[in-house]
């Protein structure tokens, strides 16, 4: 009996060793799967966060504001476009500058004190019949974008049309003073940022009897600087 017991605590003791030797290995087999799910939850929250980086850089720079910068005879004026607020006729505006349908058109009404205005095709280098200055467009209408935030005031650029509310298409106008009396009938897209002073020299030019010119003064080109629609 001693002797079996002995033998037993020999069985026992290497049991015990066997018991820890296994404990001691799912211990470092259950630490390693902690550790590989630890650096898989790293890895996915890290790459989540360049995720949501890189959307957030691509939408701000699809959201770039949009400048141009008209030329005229007296030298150029740059303007900011309310891309956001008025879509539509900002579109418009840029697509009819890139083609070139700016090119050359007189100033054809230029009222001190309250706007200059430009845009007909038929004034271009000058040409046309007088009597039809301001009549003309381009081949597309815009519809009237009316933004309760932005006003005719002092700088601020408009676009001018016939009597239908949509019916604005090229011809466009800066305020030389605060026409507010202007606000909600005509859609208001821009504003000067610099050149407000060859604005106001155009306004000082001589006109005729029907606010035209009497030495044509140009709209040399229009220049989108950057972005666009």
């Amino acid at each position: 009996m001693p002797h079996s017991s002995k033998k037993y605590r020999k069985q026992a003791a290497s049991a015990a060793r066997s018991s820890s030797g296994s404990r001691t290995l799912t211990y470092a087999i259950v630490a390693v799967i902690v550790v590989v799910i630890a650096a898989a939850a790293g890895w996915y929250v890290y790459t989540n966060y360049l995720g949501t980086s890189t959307s957030t850089t691509t939408v701000a720079s699809n959201n770039s504001l949009i400048y141009a910068k008209i030329y005229t005879s007296v030298g150029p004026i740059e303007v900011e476009l309310f891309a956001t607020q008025t879509p539509q006729t900002v579109a418009n505006f840029v697509n009819l500058s890139k083609t070139g349908f700016y090119d050359n058109l007189v100033w054809h009404r230029i009222v001190k004190g309250f706007v200059i205005q430009t845009g007909d095709p038929t004034t271009r280098n000058g040409g046309g019949n007088r009597a039809t200055w301001g009549e003309g467009g381009s081949p597309h209408t815009i519809p009237l974008e009316i933004v309760p935030s932005l006003h005719n005031d002092y700088g601020y650029l408009g676009v001018a049309r016939a009597s239908s509310p949509n019916s604005g298409s090229s011809q466009f106008y800066i305020n030389l003073a605060n026409n507010t009396n202007l606000d909600g009938q005509y859609t208001v897209f821009g504003k000067v940022i610099s050149g407000m002073n060859y604005a106001l020299e155009i306004a000082n030019v001589p006109v005729n009897s029907q606010d035209q010119p009497i030495t044509p003064i140009y709209m040399t080109n229009v220049t989108i600087l950057s972005g666009g629609p």
